[in-house]
């Protein structure tokens, strides 16, 4: 295992003790809707409103604000959680650029260190520094994991204090662990071996087979990760790393 290149592992960001005050021109309030919506994933209005304490013509002034500054995307909800009659609220999402200007746990270093050991060495080397990293993941987490808790929660709670603002969604089949936030994204985007040795180590915690459904580093908004339920085994969704 080549020594010497690390990917650091910040905290995922908290949200202020800054009082929103309501303000379109207060850039603190505005911080706490980006870091709200960085930390519990794509989010209506009407959500953040009531989660900040924002009115909803404030809360909109604030997202508009953002959205033209290139931090957050505004997109239509998806059709599996539309309900009722009515309009649906839209859903606000970090965009990449915004990501980035949350994001202090990746290092430009770290790729080109991986990208030149890869060229010179071979790409074994970068899938078993993968794996080496996912292992260390491995270990700690399952020092907290107890056998009579929720696994799945628990492991949410351990993934969240790493840093990936993680969340469990009950689904008829299973589970979803949403990982809102990834402290690797930028070097998981240019090296899947590391969401893919992740991702084998999720299946050993829980001791069940996973399927990860969308990463960040792909592009997609939340890394999100199916658990099925005992006996329902494996869906047919498509696999995405």
């Amino acid at each position: 295992m080549a020594k010497g290149v690390e990917l650091r592992h910040n905290s995922v960001v908290k949200l202020s003790s800054i009082q929103a005050t309501g303000k379109s021109d207060d850039p603190r309030t505005r911080e706490l809707v980006a870091r709200s919506i960085l930390e519990n994933g794509p989010s209506s209005a009407p959500t953040l409103a009531i989660r900040l304490g924002l009115t909803p013509a404030g809360i909109r002034r604030h997202l508009d604000r953002l959205v033209a500054d290139g931090i957050l995307e505004a997109r239509q909800p998806h059709s599996a959680v539309v309900r009722g009659r009515g309009r649906p609220s839209k859903v606000f999402l970090m965009s990449d650029s915004g990501r980035e200007k949350f994001e202090h746990s990746y290092d430009d270093l770290a790729v080109s260190a991986l990208k030149f050991m890869s060229a010179q060495m071979g790409e074994h080397l970068v899938a078993g520094f993968a794996k080496n990293r996912a292992e260390e993941i491995e270990r700690k987490a399952a020092l907290v994991l107890t056998k009579k808790g929720n696994k799945s929660a628990e492991l949410a709670q351990f993934l969240t204090e790493q840093g990936y603002a993680a969340s469990i969604e009950v689904r008829p089949m299973g589970e979803e662990l949403c990982q809102h936030h990834c402290p690797i994204a930028h070097v998981a985007s240019e090296f899947p071996q590391l969401c893919e040795a992740e991702t084998e180590a999720l299946s050993r915690l829980l001791g069940t087979h996973v399927q990860r459904l969308a990463t960040i580093a792909h592009g997609d908004g939340v890394c999100t990760t199916f658990i099925p339920t005992p006996q329902t085994g494996i869906t047919n969704r498509k696999v995405r790393a």
